[in-house]
């Protein structure tokens, strides 16, 4: 029996225009009212996972930056795990050796040290997932949608390593190139030993302490309730999302997720934008998975 439901966020919980649809959101609510756990674990930070869930009247715990934090439904944080200076300073300078843009989730903020290029990076996302766009049209959208999502912007990396009172969550970078160019990069990075590197989208790496994992955060916390792993469900779409599918009783994987993740999911759900959360949660509950 379902107690607790973990759902990533973009390409999963939300749709190509980054909301939440009215059936995702009556289900979600209806698995609350009948005393299952919702949380969302995503590769967002906490400032940047709360707007479209507030929108909504979602009050639901997150795990954030791919597992480095986690926070109850009233936003007091639960955990934290960084990546330490030392190997954050080896991260940046892999990133600059290979002249990639990246920006930094921190305990603080998401910080970013060039304006247009976060701005042209949201926009290739968005042209990339909504069918029928121009890139253009992918620009006005961006630079509508990209005040939903709080970035500091900052002259200089440094400041932010050297700051005593502020934790390294998260990196990560992109490239028009994709994978491609970003593989070997993410190949060498995880040679440095203290951390994890995967992919939320295709042109994208993110890198983050060896534990802080969506699979590792549901664990710890399902631990916490007292809830086992057998009546956990998740779902997501990429591979920043499998561990956490590798370790749920029950796992869908969206329509639209790469293959290699639908490999790993035991069900296989709708796409995002059709309604392909909402629908798996009224399986779960419909069949008792």
């Amino acid at each position: 029996m379902i107690k607790m439901i973990a759902s990533d966020m973009d390409g999963t919980l939300l749709t190509s225009h980054l909301s939440i649809s009215e059936k995702n959101k009556e289900a979600v609510l209806a698995a609350q009212e009948q005393g299952i756990e919702f949380m969302v674990a995503t590769g967002r930070a906490y400032t940047e996972a709360k707007p479209p869930l507030e929108e909504m009247g979602i009050h639901c715990g997150m795990i954030t930056g791919n597992g480095a934090q986690a926070f109850d439904a009233d936003g007091n944080v639960i955990f934290t795990i960084d990546i330490d200076k030392k190997t954050a300073k080896e991260v940046m300078a892999i990133f600059r050796e290979n002249n990639l843009y990246f920006e930094i989730m921190t305990s603080q903020g998401v910080y970013s040290d060039n304006q247009p290029q976060r701005l042209e990076n949201f926009a290739t996302m968005l042209a990339e997932n909504i069918p029928h766009i121009t890139f253009k049209m992918a620009i006005a959208m961006a630079s509508t949608h990209i005040n939903m999502l709080p970035v500091i912007y900052t002259e200089s990396y440094e400041t932010l390593i050297e700051n005593p009172e502020m934790d390294i969550l998260k990196f990560i970078t992109f490239s028009e190139d994709g994978q491609e160019v970003l593989q070997p990069i993410a190949e060498k990075i995880s040679q440095l030993g203290e951390v994890h590197v995967t992919s939320s989208f295709p042109n994208n790496i993110e890198v983050n302490h060896r534990d802080a994992q969506k699979g590792v955060a549901v664990s710890r916390l399902a631990e916490e309730r007292g809830i086992d792993l057998a009546d956990v469900m998740a779902i997501g779409d990429n591979f920043n999302d499998v561990s956490m599918l590798e370790i749920a009783g029950v796992s869908f994987a969206m329509g639209n997720a790469e293959d290699g993740v639908k490999k790993i999911a035991k069900y296989i759900a709708e796409t995002n934008v059709n309604d392909g959360v909402g629908k798996a949660i009224e399986r779960a509950m419909s069949e008792n998975l």
